[in-house]
C-alpha cells in the first residue's frame, strides 16, 4: 500500500506535483465519477476499515493502560460503521459543492480588446501532518479532488494500519480512473519524510499541521513552506448576567459533553457574578451526573453544594483539556470576561450566552476568534455542519484562511489578460492622451 518507500519525499513530490497539473485538467463531471466511486468504495470496504481500525485500536489501548498516551487520542482514534457513513457522507457533501475551480471572480476591461481576468485556481500540493482521527482523510482528500490539489499526508503511528487502508482505497480509486492521478493522494510514513517534507520549498505550496499548539509552532517554525496552522482550541463560554438560564445549561453540557476530545469543545466557562447563584450549583449537578471533573476558582467552589470542585490553578486558564473536564470562574463583569479571553482564548472558537442584543453585539465585536458566537454551542464550529462540506482543519491564523478551512481555502487566483498586440508603450501614451483631455 505505501508508495514512498523506495522514492524519497521529493520525489513524491514531484509525482503529486503531476498527478494535480492532470487533476486540475479534469471536468466537473469527470471528479463527479471519482467522487461517486470513492464513496462507493469506503462503504462496500467498510468491514475492512473497521478491522484494520480495530487492530490500531487494540494497540494504543496499550498504550493508554500503561499511561504512555491519553484518553482524548485514543477516542480521536475510534472509529465505527456510523463514522464510516459520516466519511461517506462528507464525501457526497464535497462532491455536491459548487466547482471552485476556473471561476471568474472579477473582469477588468483595461483598454479597447484588453481584458484582465482574475480566475480562481488550484494552489498546487498540500502536505498535511495529523493523528490519529481517521477521518481526515476522506475529508482532505475529497477536498483536494474538489479543488484540484494533490495531497501528501502523514498520520500519526497509532492509526496506521487505518491510514493505510483509506489512502489505498483512494489510490485504487484514482487508479482504476486514470493511472496519471494515482499521486493525487499519498501517505508518509516516518517523521523523518516529515522533516524532508518540510524542506521541499518549490514542490509543496502549503503546509497543514494538525496537532497540539507546541507541534503547530514547531513545524512553523521549521518550514520553508507557508503554514495553515491548526493549532489547540482553549475555548471559553461567557454566560451573562442577562442569559436565560434553559439555553445557558444546554449550550454549556453541549459544548463540553458533546465530544470533549475535539479542538472546538469549551473548556473554560466564565459566569457573571449575578447569575453565578441560580446558573451554577444546577451546572455543577448536569456536569458531574455526565462524569465531567469541575474545577473552579474560589467563588465557584462555594456553589457546590457536594464539595466536589477542585480548585483551579493558573494552568488551567491555558489548558486544552480535550477531556470531560471543565475550567470555572466568577466573574464581575462582561469587560473581566472579555480579558481573561484575551489572555488566555487561542483564537479558535468563543460563545456568549444573553438575551441581550448590545451585549451580544459587543461580544461579536470584541473577540479576536475565529469563531465568535451567540447563543450556541462551540462544537458548531466545524466545516460540515457550516456547509463545507468537509474541512482541511480549524485555522486560528488571519492569513489565507481562517477557522474551518474547506474548499475556499484550498484555492487562490492568477490573473489572465487577453489582448490583441497590446504594447505598455501604446498604453501609456494612450493613457496620457485622454489624461490631457
Amino acid at each position: 500500500m505505501s508508495n514512498v518507500e523506495l522514492n524519497s519525499v521529493s520525489e513524491s513530490a514531484l509525482s503529486a506535483r503531476c498527478a494535480a497539473r492532470k487533476l486540475a485538467t479534469l471536468s466537473e463531471a469527470q471528479r463527479q465519477e471519482i467522487f461517486s466511486a470513492l464513496a462507493n468504495r469506503l462503504w462496500n470496504q467498510r468491514a475492512e476499515i473497521l478491522k484494520a481500525n480495530a487492530r490500531d485500536c487494540e494497540l494504543l489501548l496499550i498504550e493508554l493502560k500503561a499511561g504512555r498516551t491519553s484518553q482524548a487520542l485514543f477516542d480521536r482514534l475510534q472509529t465505527s460503521e456510523r463514522g464510516v457513513s459520516d466519511m461517506v457522507a462528507k464525501v457526497h457533501a464535497v462532491a455536491q459543492l459548487p466547482d471552485p475551480i476556473g471561476k471568474t471572480l472579477a473582469i477588468t476591461e483595461l483598454d479597447d480588446n484588453l481584458t484582465l481576468r482574475k480566475v480562481s485556481c488550484p494552489l498546487g500540493v498540500i502536505g498535511v501532518v495529523f493523528e490519529s482521527r481517521p477521518d481526515v482523510i476522506p475529508q482532505v482528500g475529497a477536498l483536494c479532488l474538489k479543488s484540484g490539489n494533490a495531497v501528501l499526508l502523514k498520520g500519526g503511528k497509532e492509526a496506521t494500519h487505518t491510514n493505510e487502508l483509506l489512502v489505498h482505497i483512494w489510490r485504487q480509486v484514482l487508479a482504476e480512473f486514470d493511472d496519471e492521478l494515482v499521486d493525487v493522494v499519498s501517505l508518509l510514513h516516518t517523521r523523518h519524510e516529515v522533516t524532508e517534507m518540510l524542506e521541499l520549498s518549490g514542490l509543496i505550496d502549503l503546509i497543514v499541521p494538525r496537532g497540539s499548539k507546541d507541534f503547530v509552532t514547531y513545524v512553523a517554525a521549521h518550514s520553508s513552506i507557508p503554514v495553515l496552522g491548526n493549532a489547540e482550541g482553549v475555548c471559553h463560554i461567557y454566560v451573562d448576567q442577562a442569559a436565560n438560564l434553559e439555553k445557558a445549561w444546554d449550550v454549556s453540557f453541549d459544548a463540553k459533553t458533546n465530544y470533549p476530545a475535539a479542538c472546538n469543545a469549551v473548556e473554560t466557562l466564565l459566569v457573571h457574578e449575578e447569575i453565578a447563584p441560580k446558573f451554577l450549583p444546577e451546572m455543577i449537578k448536569r456536569f458531574h451526573d455526565a462524569r465531567v471533573a469541575v474545577r473552579g476558582c474560589e467563588r465557584t467552589r462555594t456553589f457546590s453544594t457536594a464539595n466536589n470542585v477542585e480548585e483551579t490553578t493558573d494552568a488551567d486558564w491555558a489548558t486544552e483539556y480535550s477531556d470531560l473536564i471543565i475550567a470555572v470562574k466568577v466573574v464581575t463583569s462582561f469587560d473581566e470576561a472579555v480579558a481573561h479571553i484575551d489572555r488566555h482564548g487561542s483564537h479558535h472558537t468563543e460563545a456568549i450566552i444573553t438575551e441581550d442584543p448590545s451585549t451580544a453585539q459587543r461580544f461579536m465585536e470584541l473577540i479576536d476568534a475565529a469563531g465568535v458566537f451567540h447563543n450556541a454551542s462551540t462544537r458548531f464550529a466545524d466545516g460540515f455542519r457550516y456547509g463545507l462540506g468537509a474541512e482541511l482543519g480549524i485555522s486560528t491564523s488571519k492569513l489565507h484562511a481562517r477557522g474551518p478551512v474547506g474548499l475556499e481555502g484550498l484555492t487562490t487566483y492568477k490573473y489572465q489578460l487577453f489582448g490583441d498586440g497590446h504594447t505598455v508603450s501604446e498604453y501609456q501614451a494612450r493613457r496620457r492622451s485622454k489624461g490631457a483631455k
